[in-house]
């Protein structure tokens, strides 16, 4: 996380030293004033105190200069670093596609309170010990040039107060620094659960259970905070003990020296309150240090999504680089993404062309089943062929390997001449697209979800997608036609509408290559002959690759490829697959058991 602020190492040392200059002014004004009030009390003539009176007059000015200095500098400092660790989240997450290997509610945490731990960490975790050192070690020398038994007791009060006590609040906050941010987490994945899945609940009775799940996380991250709440006045209190007892302790010691005609009493008064002064330098340390259990737990929990495999390695040696021991992937000191090897150089464009799989095997994780296993297909310039197969047979797998959301674990995707995994995968996308499984809409209107896909694209060709995917009346008898505003995650549309709405956004890509991926789900039969009507018509000379457990038009495809167990069990044309016996001949006998 430190190596996250690398880039404005300056501007810190900056406030550090703004810091200890705020710091340094404070303690030198009770200083001073300690001095010119006891030199007073001797009434000397006022020249002798003019000098006293222009430094404290200095001393004021300098301390509230110089603490608005260091909040600005490292603020703003931590703030940029801060945009900056965002941005490389999103950047990674954009480009490793992990988001649903976390659960939605705890990923908003570590994007929005874990990210924050990077401010804590700069702001409140290397400012203030910096500038306590160096303001300490100044307000040490001045004791013990007034009275060494003085000095030495103040240093070794500021190391217990300084050191000590911060150092047992780090150690006791780390485990309640962790379930910090555990519970954090839970209590958004909680809330987030029970916002998005409020019809269900409400529908099955389960509401009361959710509620009380939120209930129950908020209880434990209340009961965690009072917990964190509590050590920090632990800390707070040692501090204000150890500073006591180094006061009265100075105090005796000063009261013995001069008694004993080895200090004078005007210095004796300079050395107390410098001594009660230079504990003000120390006493955030320890709530700094008790927040740092909380700080490493949120960089752990920001870095676990920064250190995700990538789904989708990057063009010609970018996949990411891992430690020998097999441990996470390396990223550039800063966080950033994995580097590509220079000696690649940049892939040669790719030009439209047949579609190839070759021995496609792909799983999800070690030691589990092979979704695909060495699954052949192609896709000729133009053609149409439909994938069907019963439910986990991995025909949505391949239709994530298309649209290059993850890369196989063995065999070939070329298009043309080009292997897809060796370009980068907006450049497949370019050429490859379609409506995956569960296509999302924003929220937002009609308009601006179809030109997602062409930014460009006027009213009049975007009532054109509409109409092929026989959407344009619905769309029509909206208040505001285009400017409708269909809510989140399209909940103003039915099913159905959402469905077609991504069709027509497909359609908008006008990419040579189109994958759909179950394009007919909620639709009613008639609506879905029409539509995979219009969509065969709509396609035109682009390739058109129909992922389905729907048996409805296949005998409009070139090929049909049956899928079982992540391999093609049968192929042929719809005649050829109904004459041979096998799962598409059974499967249109048998409608029961269609997917």
């Amino acid at each position: 996380m430190i190596a996250l602020a690398r880039p404005r190492g300056s501007r810190f040392v900056l406030g550090v030293l703004a810091g200890a200059v705020a710091t340094a002014s404070g303690a030198g004004l009770l200083s001073l004033a300690a001095w010119l009030i006891a030199t007073a009390a001797t009434h000397p003539a006022i020249t002798a105190l003019s000098t006293a009176i222009v430094l404290t007059r200095a001393l004021g000015v300098s301390r509230g200069v110089a603490r608005y200095l260091e909040r600005l500098v490292t603020h703003d400092a931590a703030l940029r670093t801060l945009a900056d660790a965002r941005v490389r989240v999103y950047a990674r997450l954009a480009e490793i596609e992990p988001i649903r290997r976390f659960r939605s509610g705890d990923l908003v945490s570590r994007l929005v309170s874990d990210t924050d731990a990077t401010q804590d960490l700069l702001v409140r975790g290397l400012t203030p010990p910096l500038s306590a050192l160096l303001t300490g070690a100044g307000a040490v020398a001045l004791s013990t040039a007034l009275l060494v038994p003085g000095g030495l007791l103040l240093a070794a009060g500021l190391l217990l107060a300084g050191v000590a006590v911060p150092l047992v609040a780090a150690a006791l906050g780390r485990a309640p620094g962790r379930r910090l941010a555990a519970a954090r987490g839970e209590l958004s994945t909680a809330l987030v659960d029970a916002l998005h899945g409020a019809p269900d609940l409400v529908a099955y009775g389960a509401m009361d259970r959710a509620v009380h799940r939120v209930e129950q996380a908020d209880a434990e991250l209340t009961r965690v905070a009072r917990r964190d709440a509590g050590l920090l006045g632990l800390g707070a209190g040692a501090s204000a003990l150890l500073g006591g007892l180094t006061l009265w302790g100075t105090l005796l010691l000063g009261v013995a020296a001069v008694e004993a005609g080895t200090l004078r009493p005007i210095p004796l008064a300079v050395l107390v309150l410098t001594a009660l002064a230079a504990f003000e330098i120390v006493a955030p340390l320890p709530a700094a240090a008790a927040r740092l259990g909380a700080v490493r737990a949120g960089g752990a929990r920001l870095f676990d999504v920064l250190d995700t495999p990538p789904a989708v390695r990057g063009p010609a040696g970018g996949a990411p680089q891992h430690s020998p021991a097999g441990g996470a992937p390396q990223h550039s000191p800063a966080g950033g993404a994995p580097q590509h090897s220079p000696a690649g150089g940049a892939p040669a464009p790719i030009e439209p062309g047949a579609l190839r799989a070759r021995g496609l095997r792909v799983r999800y994780a070690p030691g589990e089943p092979w979704a695909l296993d060495g699954l052949d297909l192609d896709l000729e310039p133009g053609g149409r062929i439909a994938v069907v197969g019963p439910s986990g047979s991995g025909k949505s797998t391949l239709a994530a390997v298309l649209f290059r959301f993850r890369d196989p674990d063995a065999g070939t995707v070329h298009l043309g001449d080009a292997d897809l995994v060796e370009h980068p995968a907006d450049a497949a996308r370019a050429l490859i697209s379609g409506v995956p499984q569960h296509p999302h809409l924003f929220a937002g209107s009609v308009g601006a979800n179809l030109r997602l896909a062409r930014p460009g694209a006027s009213d009049a060709e975007l009532w054109d997608a509409l109409t092929r995917v026989r959407l344009d009346t619905a769309v029509a008898a909206l208040p505001r036609g285009l400017d409708t505003d269909i809510g989140t995650h399209g909940a103003r549309f039915s099913g159905g509408m959402r469905q077609r709405l991504a069709l027509a956004r497909a359609l908008l890509a006008d990419a040579p290559v189109l994958v759909l991926d179950e394009p007919t789900t909620h639709l009613d039969p008639d609506t879905r002959d029409a539509v995979l009507d219009d969509l065969l018509a709509a396609a035109g000379d682009r390739a058109l690759l129909l992922i389905t457990h729907d048996l409805a038009r296949l005998d409009r495809m070139d090929t049909i490829y049956v899928v079982v167990g992540g391999r093609v069990v049968q192929r042929g044309s719809h005649a050829d697959l109904l004459a041979r016996d096998g799962w598409y001949r059974n499967a249109h006998r048998l409608p029961a058991l269609h997917g």
